[in-house]
């Protein structure tokens, strides 16, 4: 008697396809979030039988490359990274008045967290999101520079040091997040 195997990606706990059947079921296109560790990916996708279309992507390094934001997995480069998403949607002319369905994969949905805030930036760029999202900008803004010049002075090198080997001056990086989105909303 032979025991009937998983599919490989469940076996792999990459896909949850109790989830997936109910996003498929929906017919709607998906906004497709993935963070690693340095990076974060949104991804507009279609379902297809033969399987599915990415209609379009974005990539935090983008960011780095074009804006000269340094590209780290944190809730501000997710909030704009999905800024650049509804702007190349609009691009495409994909829009149409599409609901889209948050696909945040194997992610745990904890509230403010990097997912939540990546949808947030789509919303606020003009994508209409099949969710109840509500986030204080607060939470990904870096608004509270006097909280970053305070940890610097204590020696903050393990939270802010990256931004500091990259030569980013963590007072400011307050008002080059609003920089950054100005530009991506204005371009």
């Amino acid at each position: 008697m032979t025991k009937a195997l998983d599919f490989r990606r469940r076996r792999e706990a990459k896909t949850d396809y109790n989830k997936r059947l109910s996003i498929i079921k929906g017919n709607l296109d998906k906004i497709v979030i993935r963070k690693t560790n340095r990076r974060i990916i949104g991804e507009v996708v279609r379902y297809n039988e033969g399987g599915d279309q990415v209609i379009a992507y974005v990539d935090s390094g983008l960011l780095a490359s074009k804006y000269n934001w340094p590209s780290r997995s944190n809730r501000a480069t997710a909030y704009l990274t999905g800024l650049m998403l509804a702007k190349v949607v609009k691009e495409k002319k994909l829009d149409r008045d599409t609901e889209y369905v948050l696909d945040i994969g194997l992610s745990s949905p904890v509230k403010n967290s990097i997912p939540f805030v990546f949808a947030k930036g789509c919303i606020d760029g003009g994508l209409k999101l099949r969710s109840g999202i509500e986030i204080k900008e607060e939470i990904y803004n870096y608004s509270n520079t006097d909280y970053a010049k305070e940890i610097m002075k204590e020696g903050g090198s393990k939270q802010f040091g990256k931004f500091v080997k990259d030569g980013v001056k963590v007072e400011e990086l307050g008002s080059r997040f609003k920089e950054m989105k100005e530009k991506i909303a204005s371009e």
